[in-house]
């Protein structure tokens, strides 16, 4: 296989290449996003996760929600979203979810959540709730929900998914031999049958990877092929960006035609669908996964 060019970490430090510029969110759709979050105090992994596409889907009309408020009891290496004791418990929160959804007039919607260890059900109420009555007030509304790792609380996992939606994610976020540095609380192997179970009870299943943490390419194989193995149907595959000094620094910046051979290896090896650049994210684009073939 040819070697594709990467950014050493040494060059990370100096600089960020030409290929990750982004556009400030600006514009009337964008300002219309803005004020319906604000006015249902509602929390997006937009804004948490310092999405830098945040401009670009705000301006299309849609947002990724975030239930369950934006403190989260793990304390992943790469993640924005604040670490700490929840105090946030809104069973309010559901209704006015599916009333931003429907007044923004969205046609796929993604939802996410915080990881909520200290609840018994994982907060898995909450998320049977937001799509059940999303679905109730915008039938025609497709749903993505981007779920955390339940840590082997499969009854709770089974009440999150069985609201009605098309596609349920749930994060990898990278190689086995980096789990203990990105996602400490987390196991590789639970996630994997996370997802296994998942596609058992019938959902299409999504699934993303950051890459540039330190990963090798014969690692990313194994992963997909893991994913494979596990039923995963959708993989996305994105630059990791360092939040703030205080995270894991970036030990790469992976070049685009690096990302397509990815693209072109996971569905060599059996992934039905796979999102693979610099700037993918989980949501991103999500609107193209819901129609993704179970065959």
């Amino acid at each position: 296989m040819i070697d594709l060019p990467v950014i050493s970490a040494e060059e990370t430090r100096k600089r960020k290449p030409n290929w990750l510029r982004v556009k400030l969110p600006i514009g009337p759709e964008y300002a219309k996003v803005r004020k319906l979050v604000d006015n249902y105090k509602l929390h997006t992994i937009c804004e948490s996760g310092n999405c830098p596409n945040m401009g670009e889907c705000w301006g299309a009309g849609t947002a990724t929600f975030m239930i369950l408020g934006n403190i989260c009891t793990r304390s992943c290496t790469f993640c924005a979203v604040a670490t700490g004791r929840p105090t946030e418990y809104d069973t309010e929160e559901p209704a006015r979810v599916a009333e931003a959804i429907k007044l923004m007039g969205v046609k796929h919607a993604v939802i996410t959540s915080v990881n909520r260890d200290e609840l018994k059900d994982r907060g898995a109420e909450v998320w049977y709730q937001t799509v059940v009555q999303t679905k109730k007030t915008s039938p025609e509304t497709t749903i993505e929900t981007l779920i955390p790792d339940v840590k082997g609380n499969w009854d709770a996992l089974y009440r999150m998914i069985d609201g009605g939606q098309e596609v349920v994610s749930h994060n990898m976020e990278t190689v086995g031999r980096m789990y203990r540095i990105v996602r400490p609380q987390a196991k590789y192997d639970r996630s994997l049958e996370q997802i296994r179970r998942i596609r058992e009870a019938g959902k299409r299943t999504k699934s993303g990877i950051m890459l540039g943490v330190g990963e090798t390419k014969e690692e990313v194989f194994k992963a997909m092929d893991d994913l494979v193995e596990n039923k995963l149907m959708i993989l996305t595959l994105g630059q990791y960006l360092q939040p703030t000094k205080m995270h894991l620094e970036v030990a790469e910046y992976v070049h685009p035609d690096t990302f397509e051979m990815y693209r072109e290896e996971g569905l060599k090896r059996g992934l039905k669908y796979v999102e693979s650049g610099p700037l993918v994210r989980s949501s991103y684009h999500a609107e193209r996964h819901v129609n993704v073939p179970f065959d």
